[in-house]
């Protein structure tokens, strides 16, 4: 019994998404997305998921809020000699 594709378009999802897999399986992997809104809508929140952690990543802290961090930091640093 074979499926309509998408158990392969889930286990190749991350790889898509990252452009790792060859040409014909992008092909393959973009034209079952186009076809079959469940793995289309598994795709957009792994994408809209990407995106939120890597824009996370590239917020940084106030520098009040790291100079207190760090403050804190050596306190305990400090009290642990």
């Amino acid at each position: 019994m074979s499926d309509c594709g998408c158990d392969k378009a889930r286990q190749d999802l991350e790889e898509y998404l990252r452009n790792e897999v060859c040409k014909t399986e992008h092909t393959e992997i973009r034209e079952h997305l186009e076809n079959c809104p469940s793995c289309r809508d598994e795709a957009l929140v792994a994408t809209t998921l990407t995106e939120v952690v890597a824009r996370a990543c590239k917020e940084t802290a106030p520098e009040e809020l790291r100079d207190q961090v760090f403050a804190r930091l050596r306190e305990v640093q400090a009290s642990q000699h």
